[in-house]
């Protein structure tokens, strides 16, 4: 038995989740999201507490068990609560800051020409010039890593300089570029 797909899920106030067949919606302050569950997996809601069974003891079936029940509390951890995620625009990067235009991000990351990046539904950025950060946030957990991720490709941090957009706590191992330009080849 999946170790994952056994643990219930606890319902916080204000979450309401609705069951009609293979869909699941789970509702909350935040917003609504919606799942399609796979054929062998069945959900139940007991008051406040959502359990994942299967229908099999096939291996496609365990795998399954675990996946939804994860994706289910991530569903319910976003419409009660949102996820965020905060990029940083290294220190060393001179030059390279982020700012809002209406809802969209401004980004001058040392092209150029500044990136506009428009949110898509469900998504929200900020920034904040003093901590050079950017924040993501959402009630959809893989839409904001995505986001995150997405933006952060638009200039990732690069090892000999350090310049570049990171993950908040990211740790970037740096290089020690050409012996000839320290001086220490000869």
């Amino acid at each position: 038995m999946s170790r994952i797909g056994k643990k219930p899920i606890e319902l916080p106030k204000g979450v309401d989740v609705a069951i009609h067949g293979s869909w699941v919606t789970v509702k909350g302050p935040k917003g609504e999201l919606q799942h399609t569950l796979p054929p062998q997996i069945r959900v139940a809601k007991e008051g406040n507490v959502l359990s994942v069974q299967r229908d099999g003891d096939e291996n496609n079936a365990r795998a399954l068990h675990g996946l939804t029940r994860a994706l289910l509390a991530n569903m319910v951890k976003g419409v009660s609560e949102g996820y965020t995620k905060v990029l940083e625009i290294g220190a060393e990067s001179v030059g390279y800051r982020a700012e809002m235009s209406g809802n969209k991000l401004m980004l001058y990351l040392g092209y150029s020409h500044p990136i506009e990046f428009s949110p898509p539904p469900g998504i929200t950025f900020a920034t904040d010039a003093k901590t050079r950060t950017i924040t993501i946030s959402g009630i959809d957990k893989v839409r904001v890593g995505d986001v995150a991720a997405q933006v952060r490709k638009l200039r990732p941090p690069e090892p000999y300089k350090g310049k570049g957009i990171r993950y908040q706590g990211e740790v970037i191992r740096r290089k020690a570029g050409k012996a000839g330009k320290t001086g220490k080849g000869k």
